[in-house]
């Protein structure tokens, strides 16, 4: 949103903008660095929903967001991404008769099992206007009815804020210093690890053999693992935490937005089950190991540093094998993800909202 917000601002005429924080991550400290690392300007109004089950959040979303629009009024309403939020708000606006803007639309993972793609699905079919990051987006969007005329075709408004924020971002010497880890231990290179899907974390029987894979590559490669909360929690409760006490781990604490990149943009490779970070990896030309058995990103593989491993030890095992025998994949940075997606959205998006005003509406 960050990159979207200061590209309407730099528009002519300007674009006004309401910001709405939902509080859907809700952690105080982590939201309030991050609006800080990406100088996002406070947000206008804070629902604070917090955590819950997929359907309380969606639906206390929507309670919340409503009397928003009673208040304030909106030209249109717009959303980025696949969380309960982008839903819950698509929603509101499209009952209430405002134009939905989806950005980040026409990804698809294909697997329903993901609240995430329920929540892209869904977006979708509602949607007014549809910026999409890659060109396989809109044959995605085509199967599933929805005109092309609804489609534009923007580029990664994600890689716009890596570009922006890349200079900005702490070395990883930094990082080690500051958690009292030693550089030297990381001296021949590091690889950077992010799980958190429940799919690998909310099982014994699948995030013991994750874990036991990269203990294994860690005898090789260190690795620096930014521990999030629920991944944590469940390693305490299969008693499986102390499987992080060896020589080639490092573990942190979540880290911040510039924290991470830091991390990334020196590392030797990325494995994660995060989206967002296979997209980041191929922008900076790292080799990514995801850890899922599909992606929602596919041009991640199919022109970037990306490898889908799914999550067989084994497979993981062999693929960080390559890369450190091989160097990897560096493949190439896609079309538009040139750090001016959200300048294509502005222009856009004003030229169709005067266009649609001026014909009252339709």
């Amino acid at each position: 949103m960050a990159p979207i917000i200061r590209a309407f601002k730099a528009h002519e005429p300007v674009v006004p903008v309401l910001l709405v924080h939902t509080g859907q991550h809700y952690d105080v400290a982590m939201s309030d660095r991050l609006f800080a690392d990406l100088e996002l300007p406070p947000p206008d109004v804070n629902l604070g929903v917090g955590s819950a089950s997929h359907a309380v959040q969606t639906a206390e979303v929507m309670k919340r967001f409503e009397p928003v629009i009673d208040e304030h009024g909106a030209r249109a309403v717009l959303v980025v991404g696949d969380v309960n939020s982008t839903l819950a708000c698509a929603l509101v606006a499209s009952k209430r008769g405002i134009p939905v803007v989806h950005v980040e639309s026409g990804l698809r993972s294909y697997d329903r099992t993901m609240p995430e793609e329920i929540n892209r699905v869904l977006t979708d079919q509602i949607a007014d206007v549809l910026y999409t990051t890659e060109r396989s987006a809109h044959a995605n969007l085509v199967r599933e009815g929805i005109a092309p005329e609804r489609v534009v075709f923007v580029g990664n408004v994600m890689i716009d804020s890596l570009l922006a924020n890349l200079s900005k971002a702490p070395s990883a010497s930094d990082l080690m210093t500051t958690a009292g880890f030693g550089m030297e231990r990381l001296r021949r290179g590091y690889g950077v690890v992010t799980l958190h899907r429940p799919s690998n974390v909310d099982h014994p029987d699948t995030l013991g053999p994750i874990v036991d894979a990269l203990r294994t590559i860690s005898r090789r490669l260190p690795l620096v693992f930014a521990l999030h909360p629920r991944t944590r929690a469940n390693l305490e409760r299969f008693g499986m935490l102390d499987k992080l006490d060896a020589p080639g781990f490092l573990v942190l604490p979540p880290q911040g937005y510039l924290e991470m990149l830091g991390l990334m943009a020196g590392a030797t490779m990325v494995l994660t089950d995060s989206g967002g970070i296979q997209e980041e990896t191929t922008a900076l030309g790292v080799p990514c190991l995801t850890i899922r058995e599909n992606t929602e990103r596919p041009i991640t593989v199919e022109q970037g540093t990306n490898t889908l491993v799914g999550v067989d030890p084994a497979a993981l095992r062999d693929a960080a094998d390559a890369v450190l025998e091989g160097g990897g994949r560096r493949g190439r940075v896609p079309e538009y993800w040139d750090g001016r997606a959200a300048e294509r959205i502005a222009a856009h998006l004003a030229a169709w909202l005067s266009a649609r005003e001026s014909s009252g509406g339709e």
